[in-house]
């Protein structure tokens, strides 16, 4: 089996130009890709005739080593083998849904008095199968309901006409308490136990309307016989499946059997909804991934993953409604676009249900690696401010004074999406007199990526500036002296509507307020804001202590930073007590001290 390049050239140069199914083989001889076409040459010599974008098929062209085929009479044909041949051999490259094996059904037993009970192992019972279900909490609670409705036996006696006629079998607890009426010692007969076997099994299918409506007609039949008893048990019946249907999923009962397929594409998966509905309620939802494998498309899809889930949740409704019409080659059913009402709300409803789990699964992926909120994040900067690359590092200033007085800045350090809080600076205005905002900020920009350039370190992608136009002007001037311009992107927001300013445009854009990029801003424009402030204040206070110090005679320039250092304020240092100060300053200075405050008050 194992061919050259050459010999499978002359393989593919052969292969009949009719439709039919072609399999993939490796070194091993494994199958490890099955594929339908209308036209069998044309099919695999795509893959072989250009060099294939996906790097998922390049890597199964590299491991073909031998090409078989079979022919059909037609495409249905062909899509119907080439199904039956991925299940049978699981092919490595060929789209398949997750999670088969992993959901229970409910079986009734062949048995003369059947069982009822779920399982996950379909081998090892014999009998019918209902569901499967993905949704366990809810097949749990049709069991429940099963049984507290009808008194089915949970024994596994065998209970063949030989072994009852043997009559070694005794009563147990589960007759005593009225959950059984003892079939084992022929107490029930098997027709009236068959009976609710086959009312259970209505329910099991769905098809509680009609269930609900023979068992009305039975009850009145008890009634006109005077079985008032047999009647009004049988009333109670309806009652609980009644309730049972009301908690459903109840769609509409106008609405025929009918099933649901929606779908959304990602670069590597489907995530796909799909729904089954019978008598106006969802008897099945079920949303899951599909991987893919190659370059498959909605088609592929489609042809696979429906037939799939149909067979498996046991659905024989002749339409399907769909979003989007595509083409099918399927005669047992067909593709329906609704474009209003309920149909149309259905497809609502499982739309709903892939966004649902998207977001899940996103949940999960981000506290599995919470580096991934933080790439989205920078990615959704990149975007909504028209960057030429993720914004890695970003930075952002705020100025702050008291009246004109103690003027300070503060840059804050962003990287990778989170504060790096050991390169935060402050910044001491020098050059600039009074409260004039526009010269602080030039200064301080002028100042931060002069050192950055003078030590060689990275600079950032984004700069934020807290301000409006004309911060945002001041702090470019400065960008435009070092020869930034172009190789740092610079945006000012302004307080009270969170406008954004580009510069040298007119007027400002407005992210959602629930956007993470905006939130990302606002977050480094008030980090900004807390770290200046609090520079602000220790220097608001420590001009304070100097300035009251320096009007203490006795007091010279050591002790008064001394004291500053240690205490901070004024009251700190009364706190302290006259012998704790003395050990610091002595004893003479700390009178001196002590004199000034209980001559001034403080």
């Amino acid at each position: 089996m194992g061919e050259s390049n050459d010999e499978l050239k002359k393989t593919i140069s052969s292969l009949p130009e009719e439709p039919g199914i072609y399999q993939y083989f490796d070194k091993t001889g494994q199958i490890i890709y099955v594929g339908k076409a209308k036209n069998i040459k044309k099919r695999v010599s795509s893959y072989f005739n250009k060099t294939q974008e996906n790097n998922k098929t390049r890597l199964l062209v590299k491991s073909i080593v031998n090409i078989k085929y079979l022919i059909v009479s037609n495409e249905l044909d062909a899509l119907l083998l080439e199904n039956n041949l991925i299940k049978t051999y699981q092919p490595k490259y060929n789209i398949q849904l997750k999670d088969d094996k992993t959901f229970p059904w409910i079986v009734v037993t062949d048995e003369p008095f059947p069982r009822v009970f779920s399982t996950r192992q379909k081998e090892l019972v014999s009998g019918k199968f209902y569901g499967p279900y993905p949704n366990v909490k809810a097949m749990n609670a049709l069991l429940g309901l099963i049984r507290e409705m009808y008194p089915l036996r949970t024994c596994s006696l065998d209970l063949s006409a030989k072994k009852l006629a043997e009559k070694k079998y005794k009563t147990c607890l589960e007759f005593h308490i009225g959950k059984c009426l003892g079939p084992c010692v022929q107490k029930q007969p098997e027709e009236e136990y068959h009976s609710m076997i086959e009312e259970i099994e209505l329910l099991l299918k769905g098809k509680t309307y009609s269930l609900i409506q023979a068992l009305r007609k039975k009850m009145l039949q008890l009634s006109e016989s005077y079985q008032f008893e047999e009647a009004q048990k049988l009333k109670l019946t309806i009652e609980q499946i009644e309730k049972y249907r009301s908690k459903s999923t109840i769609v509409s009962s106008k609405l025929n059997d009918v099933d649901v397929f929606c779908y959304l594409e990602n670069e590597n998966q489907f995530i796909i909804n799909y729904l089954v509905i019978q008598e106006g309620a969802i008897i099945h939802g079920y949303t899951t991934e599909v991987q893919k494998k190659l370059n498959e498309n909605e088609i592929d899809l489609l042809n696979y993953v429906l037939p799939e889930l149909r067979e498996k949740f046991q659905s024989k409704s002749k339409e399907v409604i769909v979003e989007k019409q595509l083409d099918s080659p399927f005669i047992d059913f067909y593709l329906f676009v609704p474009q209003k009402g309920e149909k149309k709300e259905l497809i609502e409803l499982s739309k709903r249900n892939i966004f649902y789990f998207r977001k899940e699964r996103e949940k999960r992926a981000l506290i599995q690696n919470p580096q991934l909120a933080k790439d989205r994040v920078l990615e959704r900067i990149r975007s909504d401010f028209k960057l030429t690359e993720l914004p890695i590092h970003m930075e952002c200033f705020d100025n702050s004074n008291f009246q004109g007085t103690n003027a300070v800045s503060a840059c804050v350090v962003f990287k990778n999406g989170a504060p790096s809080k050991k390169d935060y600076r402050h910044f001491n205005i020098k050059t600039v007199e009074g409260p004039d905002d526009f010269a602080s900020m030039r200064e301080v920009v002028y100042r931060r990526y002069k050192r950055l350039i003078n030590e060689g370190q990275s600079l950032p992608q984004l700069v934020i500036i807290d301000g409006g136009k004309g911060q945002l002007s001041a702090a470019m001037e400065s960008i435009e002296k070092l020869g930034l311009r172009g190789k740092i992107a610079l945006v000012g927001i302004a307080k009270k509507l969170e406008e954004i300013f580009f510069l040298g445009d007119q007027y400002p854009i407005y992210l959602d307020k629930r956007s993470e990029s905006l939130k990302t801003i606002q977050f480094m424009r008030n980090e900004a804001h807390r770290f200046g402030i609090s520079h602000h204040r220790d220097k608001r206070s420590k001009n304070a202590i100097i300035s009251e110090l320096d009007q203490i005679q006795g007091i010279g320039e050591k002790t008064r930073q001394l004291l500053l250092s240690e205490y901070k304020s004024i009251p700190n240092i009364k706190k302290s007590g006259f012998d704790e100060l003395a050990k610091k300053i002595g004893r003479s200075k700390a009178t001196i001290l002590f004199n000034y405050f209980t001559e001034t008050g403080n």
